[in-house]
C-alpha cells in the first residue's frame, strides 16, 4: 500500500485567529515546565516543525543553539520560535509574535512561582512537602534526559556528529573538565568542516 505525502504548509500568523490560537497553546504549556524552559523542548519541536510547520528541524537546532548561547532564560527559545513563526508575515508580525509567545509562557508559571514561594514555608515540616520534593528530582531528570535525545536527533545528522556528541556526553559524565572547553573544540571542528549538520 503506498504511503501518502503530506505536505505542510505553515499556519500564517496574520491571521489574529491563528495568532491567538499559537499563544494560548504557550500558555497552556507555561504550567507544565517544570525544571525549567528545557524540559519542553520535544513540544516546542513537534509545534513549530510538524504541527504549525513554522520552521525546519535544522532551524529548529539552530534556534536552540542561538537560545543556549544568549544570556538568559531557557524559556527564550519561545521568543525566538514566535519570531520564527510569523518572520514570513514581516518584522511587525514577527516581533509581535515573539513577544507574545515569551510572554504567554512565562507569565503563568511565574505567577505560580511567587504564590508557591510566598506559601511554601507554611509546609516547612510537613511529609507532604518532603514527598512532593523528592518525587519531582527524578522526574526532572527524566524529562531533561529525553530533551537531550530530541536534541541530539535533531542536531545531529551525520556520523562524526553522532561521534563528538557521545564522547562529549561520555566525558562530561566521567570527568571534571569544564563544558566551555567541550564547545570550543566543537566550534573549532565545526569551522574546520570536520562536523556539520
Amino acid at each position: 500500500m503506498p504511503l501518502s505525502l503530506t505536505v505542510c504548509t505553515p499556519l500564517a500568523l496574520t491571521d489574529l485567529g491563528n495568532l491567538l490560537q499559537v499563544l494560548w497553546t504557550f500558555l497552556s504549556l507555561s504550567l507544565f515546565s517544570l525544571g525549567g524552559g528545557n524540559t519542553l523542548l520535544s513540544e516546542y519541536h513537534h509545534l513549530s516543525v510538524v504541527q504549525y510547520c513554522w520552521l525546519s528541524s535544522s532551524q529548529f537546532a539552530d534556534i536552540y543553539a542561538l537560545a543556549e548561547a544568549a544570556p538568559g532564560p531557557s524559556s527564550m527559545i519561545v521568543g525566538l520560535l514566535g519570531m520564527g513563526a510569523a518572520w514570513k508575515e514581516g518584522a511587525w508580525w514577527s516581533l509581535l509574535s515573539g513577544y507574545g509567545a515569551e510572554a504567554a509562557i512565562l507569565l503563568p508559571s511565574t505567577l505560580l512561582m511567587v504564590v508557591a514561594c510566598l506559601s511554601w514555608n507554611k509546609f516547612k515540616n510537613s511529609p507532604w512537602r518532603v514527598a512532593f520534593e523528592r518525587g519531582l528530582g527524578p522526574i526532572t531528570l527524566g524529562i531533561l534526559f529525553a530533551v537531550g535525545l530530541k536534541i541530539l536527533q535533531t542536531a545531529d545528522t551525520n556520523i562524526p556528529g553522532v561521534i563528538v556528541s557521545v564522547l562529549v556526553c561520555v566525558l562530561m559524565l566521567r570527568t571534571r573538565i569544564s563544558p566551555l572547553w567541550f564547545m570550543a573544540v566543537a566550534g573549532l571542528l565545526g569551522g574546520l568542516g570536520l562536523i556539520n549538520r
